[in-house]
């Protein structure tokens, strides 16, 4: 029995000893189970806060990129806010000029984060279009927003297209056509306007970039070199060369009219505060660059006294003198007799002037100091347009090149008709022209998918140097100085008459284009 008790002890004792270790092996799995699963929350968790992070990165960082290769900043609140709906990110923005108050805010713990994106620069065409692919990629859902913010990062770190002296050559050729196209110089201006617009460029990439104590006269320095020059070159025996073309052309690639376009555009789409300050900005400069005009003008006049009768002269080479009386052949009317010498002019707005948009030029004269014929705009205007689209940093090897070619030929088409029509209307002018590249702008972008903002750029460019060179340039040849100074109120005036022109003609394209049809998803990127 007791050997029996013993085994049954032990056997009692083996039992126990098993439901043991089957017990702690149970428990060790719920606990493995329990910690996998926390583990699994927290995995989750920390990845939803780096999803979210991403995506706020992704939103500065697409702030960045628009302020920095100047994409229209009355489209910019409307591209983020788009970006943050899409991305579900509770945002909200301020945009000032060259500033974008970026906050984002957590409902659930009702706190806020504010960022300051700060960036300036100047159109970069190529650079904005790809950054409006990883837009439009992102917002679709073909990459996620931390590739994004890589593509987004590598585009921001990216060299320039071209270095300085191949940009100073492309301002050469720009300078050199719009002078011939807009302001009636002759193939003598033309290189003349052209070597002031690449020592032009030189200074703003070079000196102005590294020195901010130059940066702030820069323009005022550039312009009153340039009207010393031309007027030195003005007032030379012969009337070779022509003053109003080569100021006008010279200083044609600093004027603000892109600045206040883009200010009507905002103040049309009701953003008060940036268009405003905008627009003052853009006026104050125009008279800093009349100001600069003037004082190279008389500062050669004071150094040449000289020159001042050669300018008298050239001032009396469209009219005509007689010596004799005027003879009383009414005795109705008390007229006594007058004798002596008598000179009568031409005014400008008479047919047989021989001033062309500010120029004298006398048919008398040889080829090379007439303005070129009609029929030269069928090839300059596109090699306008193209050097004009590779200054503003746009790769030759695209596809994007030849259609911002094509559009910037028929508005300037649409211009130059338009003006034959209505020529002193240079806001109705500037409509037509504005409404044709609009309306090929938007329906190249809803069409064939492209970039609608890139490919109008070029030609909206072009209106605004054709439409002042319409109203006889920059600065005519005036007898006073204080003539001269008060018409870079009249520049002013006529640049806002030309941004509006553009602005309405703009706004009627994107209303006729997307009319019908579904509403895009995201904010189009257009003017």
């Amino acid at each position: 029995m007791a050997k029996t008790s013993s085994l049954y002890e032990q056997g009692d004792g083996h039992g126990e000893g098993e439901g043991t270790a089957q017990g702690s092996s149970t428990n060790l799995g719920y606990q493995e189970k329990a910690r996998m699963l926390r583990e699994r929350r927290k995995s989750q968790i920390v990845h939803h806060v780096e999803d979210y992070v991403s995506r706020q990165k992704f939103i500065l960082r697409l702030a960045k990129a628009l302020l920095s290769f100047g994409a229209p900043s009355h489209r910019i609140e409307s591209q983020l806010h788009s970006a943050g709906e899409i991305l579900d990110v509770h945002v909200t923005f301020v945009h000032l000029p060259n500033l974008i108050m970026v906050t984002f805010m957590d409902t659930d713990t009702r706190t806020s984060e504010t960022h300051f994106v700060r960036a300036g620069g100047r159109v970069a065409l190529t650079s904005l279009h790809k950054v409006h692919l990883v837009y439009r990629d992102v917002l679709h859902d073909k990459i996620g927003a931390t590739e994004g913010c890589e593509q987004l990062k590598r585009i921001l770190q990216a060299r320039p297209l071209y270095d300085i002296w191949t940009r100073c050559m492309l301002a050469f050729f720009c300078a050199s056509i719009i002078c011939v196209l807009s302001f009636g110089g002759s193939i003598v201006d033309m290189f003349v306007s052209g070597v002031s617009a690449s020592v032009l460029q030189y200074l703003g990439l070079n000196a102005a970039s590294k020195s901010s104590i130059y940066a702030n006269v820069y323009e005022i320095s550039v312009s009153i070199v340039v009207s010393f020059i031309a007027r030195l070159l003005g007032t030379l025996p012969g009337n070779i060369f022509c003053y109003s073309a080569i100021s006008s052309a010279g200083v044609v690639l600093i004027l603000p009219g892109f600045t206040i376009l883009i200010s009507a555009l905002e103040l049309t789409s009701r953003n008060i505060l940036c268009g405003s300050v905008r627009m003052v900005y853009a006026i104050i400069y125009t008279l800093f660059l009349g100001f600069g005009l003037t004082i190279g003008s008389d500062f050669y006049l004071l150094v040449n006294p000289h020159a001042r009768h050669n300018l008298a002269a050239t001032a009396m080479l469209d009219s005509e003198t007689f010596h004799g009386h005027i003879l009383n052949s009414n005795t109705s009317l008390p007229l006594s007799d007058l004798g002596g010498t008598f000179t009568f002019m031409e005014t400008a707005d008479s047919g047989s002037s021989h001033i062309i948009k500010g120029c004298y030029r006398n048919p008398a004269w040889p080829w090379y100091r007439q303005p070129f014929p009609w029929w030269t705009m069928l090839f300059l205007v596109p090699i306008y347009s193209t050097c004009s689209s590779i200054a503003n940093l746009q790769a030759i090897r695209s596809v994007q090149l030849p259609v911002m070619v094509a559009f910037s030929c028929a508005a300037y088409a649409a211009n130059k008709g338009a003006n034959y029509l209505i020529s002193d209307r240079g806001d109705i002018v500037s409509a037509f022209g504005a409404l044709i590249i609009g309306l090929c702008g938007n329906i190249y972008s809803r069409v064939v998918g492209g970039t609608a903002f890139t490919s109008m750029v070029t030609g909206v460019l072009f209106l605004v140097p054709s439409a002042i060179g319409n109203g006889g340039g920059l600065i005519q040849n005036y007898s006073s100085s204080a003539q001269q100074y008060s018409s870079s109120f009249e520049l002013g005036i006529r640049m806002i008459q030309v941004a509006i022109g553009v602005t309405i003609g703009l706004f009627v394209a994107q209303i006729l284009v997307y009319a019908l049809g579904r509403r895009k998803n995201a904010a189009h990127f257009a003017f």
